[in-house]
C-alpha cells in the first residue's frame, strides 16, 4: 500500500520502520529534517510537506503531539487535507481530544476524504516491536481499508464506534494508567520505608490480583531507577487535561484523574516533564522522603 507517516518522533518512527518492514510503499514527513533523512535511509520516500506526502499516497497517518499539532498538520496550510485525493484516507493516531478528533473528521468528510482516529498504547517498546494497542474511531469500511496497516504497527486493533470513540476509548486508557503508576508508587515506598525489599514485594504481589501490565512494566524502572522516556510525563499530563476536558463537557466527575493530574503538573514544575511517567513514583517519594530500594533519604 502506499502510505504517508507525518510525525517522526519516539512513536512515529518505529512505527513508519514497521510499516516498511511490512513491505508498505512509504514517504515521510517531520518538522525535523534529520529525522527525514534517517527513515529515508531506512527505505522510505522523503516528502516536501503534509501535503506532498499526502498526494503521493492512499492512506495517510499522522502521530504527532496534540490537537494543535493535528490541526496543523491536517487542516492547516500545506497541511494533508490539501494533497488528498477524493477517497483517500486520513488516520490520525496522535492522542487528542475527541472533540478535535470529530472537527478534524468533520473537514476531511466535507472535502470527500475518509478519516479514522486511532491511536495508540504501549510506547515506544510496543512501537519498536509492533505490538502496539490500537483503539480506533470511524467507518467499518475505512477501518477494514487501514487494517493491514494497523497490523503491521500492533498486536491488536479495535473499532470502538464513530470518529471521537478511538481517542475517548484511549483517556480511557491513560486514565487507568495514571493512576495504577500512582498507586504502584505508593506500594513500592510503603514497602522501603518498612524495610522490605520492593523487588522481592513486585515478585510477590505481580502474580496476584495487583499483577497488571502497568506493575511489570514500570516497577522495575522505579526499582532500577531508570526513567528514559517511553511515554513522557507531559504528555501524560496533556491527556488527562484531554481526558478532564472531556469529562467536563459530559459533566462526569473524575476525582482520581484529577488527582493524578496535579501530581504530572507538579512533576513538570519540578523539571521532570521529560521523564517517563513510571517517575510518576517519584512524586510520593519526595513526599515520603523515600527512594524505593535505597531507603530514608534523611538518613
Amino acid at each position: 500500500m502506499k502510505v504517508g507517516f507525518v510525525g517522526l518522533g519516539i512513536m512515529g518512527k518505529p512505527m513508519s520502520r514497521n510499516l516498511i518492514k511490512a513491505g508498505h510503499q512509504v514517504v515521510v514527513y517531520d518538522i525535523i529534517p534529520e529525522l527525514v533523512a534517517e527513515l529515508a535511509a531506512s527505505g522510505a520516500t522523503p516528502g516536501k510537506s503534509s501535503q506532498d506526502v499526502a498526494a503521493r499516497s492512499e492512506v495517510t497517518i499522522t502521530m504527532v503531539p496534540d490537537g494543535p499539532e493535528v490541526e496543523a498538520a491536517v487542516l492547516g496550510p500545506g497541511g494533508a487535507l490539501e494533497g488528498a485525493k477524493t477517497g483517500s484516507v486520513i488516520v490520525d493516531m496522535s492522542s487528542i481530544s475527541p472533540i478535535v478528533a470529530q472537527k478534524v473528521g468533520a473537514a476531511c468528510e466535507a472535502r470527500g476524504v475518509e478519516f479514522l482516529d486511532a491511536p495508540v498504547s504501549g510506547g515506544e517498546p510496543k512501537a519498536i516491536d509492533g505490538t502496539l494497542a490500537i483503539m480506533v474511531g470511524g467507518k467499518q469500511d475505512v477501518f477494514d481499508r487501514a487494517l493491514p496497516l494497523f497490523q503491521a504497527m500492533g498486536s491488536s486493533a479495535t473499532l470502538t464506534g464513530p470518529i471521537g470513540a478511538g481517542n475517548v476509548t484511549k483517556l480511557a486508557n491513560q486514565m487507568m494508567v495514571a493512576i495504577n503508576i500512582a498507586a504502584m508508587g505508593e506500594a513500592l515506598v510503603l514497602a522501603t520505608k518498612a524495610g522490605l525489599d520492593p523487588e522481592v514485594v513486585f515478585n510477590a504481589v505481580k502474580g496476584g490480583l495487583a499483577g497488571s501490565a502497568v506493575l511489570n512494566a514500570k516497577a522495575p524502572m522505579v526499582i532500577s531507577r531508570n526513567f528514559k522516556p517511553g511515554f513522557r510525563i507531559r504528555l501524560h499530563q496533556k491527556d488527562l487535561r484531554n481526558a478532564l476536558a472531556s469529562a467536563e463537557s459530559m459533566k462526569v466527575s473524575l476525582p482520581f484523574t484529577s488527582m493524578a493530574q496535579q501530581i504530572l503538573i507538579a512533576l513538570m514544575n519540578d523539571g521532570r516533564g521529560d521523564l517517563d511517567h513510571s517517575a510518576i513514583a517519584t512524586f510520593i517519594e519526595t513526599m515520603a522522603k523515600i527512594e524505593v530500594g535505597k531507603g530514608d533519604r534523611t538518613q
